[in-house]
């Protein structure tokens, strides 16, 4: 894990205008094969927790999970890891809303299509849907969060709000919840009730 964590940072530093060589190197020595190439660090959490709930070491398997900060950077790093950098396989996931950035950061990189996973709205809303806003609750109240989330529900701006738009807003409202939720709530799904786009791509992998 520590050696493709380093390779995860050679690519940012790559990314953000450093040299290329380290990441090259690390690449060529890892056997790194495939990049999913996600918006940010939640979505990590939530892909690196599944593939584990499932007994899958990605890293061993060469490949190699790549927040970066945002959809709007899918064609700089399409471009270092697809076919006209590292020539690695693409795949990754995104939000409705971003959807356009990956589809013009791969043709860009003559990457294929078919393998982005689009979530309806973030990959949050599908987890939430997935669990049932109560069951959002439990973990809530098992991880010591039920007294701000209650108190989340009563600012005016929350009322009249559906149950599930606040549940999804209030995983954002602190810096690390989304992170620590993503795994959490991917350990507490049901076999069945993976959301089908993270579930097709750790199939995909």
């Amino acid at each position: 894990m520590a050696d493709m964590r380093a390779f995860q940072d050679a690519v940012t530093g790559w990314a953000t205008g450093g040299p290329d060589g380290s990441a090259r190197d690390l690449a060529e020595r890892l056997g790194v094969r495939t990049a999913v190439l996600l918006e940010g660090l939640s979505d990590l959490a939530a892909v690196e927790a599944l593939a584990a709930r499932r007994g899958r070491n990605l890293s061993a398997e060469g490949v190699c999970v790549v927040p970066m900060g945002g959809a709007m950077s899918v064609g700089r790093y399409a471009g270092l890891l697809g076919p006209p950098g590292l020539g690695l396989r693409l795949t990754g996931l995104c939000d409705e809303g971003e959807k356009g950035f990956y589809e013009r950061g791969l043709t860009r990189s003559q990457a294929p299509l078919q393998d982005i996973y689009v979530c309806t709205a973030d990959l949050e809303d599908e987890l939430i849907r997935a669990l049932g806003t109560a069951g959002v609750e439990e973990i809530l109240r098992a991880e010591g969060d039920f007294r701000a989330w209650q108190s989340f529900q009563r600012q005016p701006a929350q009322h009249g709000r559906p149950r599930h738009q606040q549940v999804r807003r209030f995983l954002g409202t602190k810096k690390g919840r989304k992170i620590r939720y993503g795994r959490l709530l991917v350990n507490a799904l049901a076999p069945d009730r993976t959301p089908p786009p993270l579930d097709g791509l750790l199939a995909s992998l």
